[in-house]
């Protein structure tokens, strides 16, 4: 077993924490693509028949859940070192092994407004803050895919649709940048449009745009870019945006189609669905009623709006469970409504367990988590009271769990022995954590005796 307590105490104070894990790991046989200096670990059990995935060690619960974990399951893996004080040291510099590294990975994004030390004693802001913009501009991201019960939301990226000043508004014909306030690469939004359309055209499922073309220039090209790639397929468009934004931006949509694979479109020619075209301010709405409704839907938004849309979404279902309560109670009925709602159908928990996988132009994808509160929570860990006086509720590890069986049946999608232990593994933690829910450290305690390591 691994002393958790030592490292959480080691991060705290500032402490040779590159020592202590590098202590607990081998060097990797492989590096990222460009840099062969990288600090890059592995470890678990090796096995020729399973791909590992790379973990990103960042900071708080996001470390120490990751090496708990890791660390019950005995899955071979890399790891790359990259919590909030050595990616400052090293002015970034992990992200970009991180972002190379030629493997699904797994991606935990913590707090952005942490304080570092800044190499004469002072503290300041982390540089990049939480490092999330960087390393997806470097890793050639174009989109986020974050499925929530029947919803789920393509989130192009980078694109934040801002201007209105037509006089700084182009179209960079060497990068297919999308110029004005904002940068916007033109590349990346015909990537996260293909794919868009290629998730409705294999799952069936209802398409929704919620582009703002009419409000941002920059959504007009988006839409044009949608436009020129829907033309020659079988998608039956419902409702439409009244101006086309191919016609209207042909120019400069057409400078972002010149950078394109030759091959872009191939086999586009049979795909079909339904799409309907939205105004992006109308779709929470909307997205609420196919909630409530159980209508599978993709939405394909902006990088703005996707993350509006999608913390939105993972905020609903709390609300609307208690409105729920409010009117059973009021009509006298002896019912809960947390147990009508998985009777009724409804799958969406309360957004804590949203996960998201990233698409990269070249390179599997990388899966992606938010710890919003790692930091406090680490902070009850080392002052030895995680409830508060009994106020609170101990970290509850399972994500961890969830996204690394994601990500190795994403990176090994063909193994059925793999994917049977993953859920076992998973079962077997919701087996223990079933009652009153352990410590941290107890937790770990437990899983290490349920769980049988992988190739053990």
């Amino acid at each position: 077993m691994v002393d958790l307590m030592k490292i959480a105490r080691t991060e705290a104070s500032g402490g040779d924490l590159l020592g202590l894990l590098g202590s607990l790991f081998e060097p990797a046989d492989i590096r990222p693509a460009g840099y062969p200096d990288a600090v890059i670990w592995q470890g678990g059990h090796p096995d020729e028949n399973v791909n590992a995935v790379a973990h990103s060690l960042t900071d708080a619960y996001a470390l120490l859940g990751t090496i708990a974990a890791i660390d019950i399951l005995g899955l071979p893996f890399y790891a790359v070192p990259m919590w909030a004080q050595y990616r400052h040291d090293l002015k970034l510099e992990p992200l970009s092994w991180f972002g190379h590294m030629p493997c699904t990975s797994i991606k935990w994004s913590t707090a952005g407004d942490a304080y570092v030390d800044d190499g004469s004693g002072k503290k300041v802001v982390v540089m990049g803050k939480s490092g999330n913009a960087p390393l997806r501009t470097q890793a050639g991201v174009y989109c986020n895919v974050r499925p929530y019960g029947p919803i789920t939301v393509v989130r192009c990226m980078p694109a934040l649709p801002y201007s209105q000043d037509r006089a700084a508004f182009d179209v960079s014909a060497e990068t297919g940048v999308i110029h004005s306030e904002m940068n916007t690469p033109g590349v990346q939004i015909a990537y996260a449009n293909r794919r868009f359309l290629k998730m409705v055209h294999e799952t069936g499922h209802l398409g929704r745009v919620a582009f703002k073309p009419t409000q941002a220039m920059e959504d007009g090209v988006n839409a044009g870019l949608l436009s020129w790639l829907l033309q020659g397929t079988k998608f039956n468009i419902g409702r439409k945006y009244t101006v086309d934004g191919y016609v209207e931006h042909r120019k400069l949509v057409d400078r972002i189609i010149a950078l394109l694979p030759a091959d872009f479109k191939d086999g586009m020619d049979s795909w079909s669905g339904q799409i309907e075209q939205h105004i992006a301010d109308t779709n929470y709405g909307l997205l609420l009623w196919d909630l409530i409704q159980k209508q599978d839907t993709i939405v394909i938004a902006t990088d703005l709006d996707g993350d509006r849309l999608t913390d939105l979404l993972a905020d609903v279902s709390d609300p609307l469970r208690a409105y729920g309560q409010r009117i059973i109670d009021h009509l006298g009925v002896d019912a809960e409504m947390n147990d009508l709602w998985g009777e009724m159908g409804y799958t969406t928990g309360n957004g804590r367990d949203m996960t998201s996988i990233m698409y990269r132009i070249k390179g599997p994808p990388i899966h992606e988590q938010t710890l919003g509160s790692a930091d406090a929570m680490l902070r009850r860990l080392l002052n030895g009271d995680e409830s508060m006086g009994g106020t609170k509720r101990p970290y509850d590890p399972r994500i961890h769990f969830v996204l690394i069986r994601n990500a190795y049946r994403d990176a090994n999608p063909d193994n059925q022995a793999l994917h049977s232990w993953l859920d076992q593994a998973l079962a077997t933690f919701d087996e223990v954590y079933s009652g009153e829910r352990p410590g941290f450290l107890e937790g770990y305690e437990q899983l290490v005796a349920a769980i049988r390591p992988w190739g053990t």
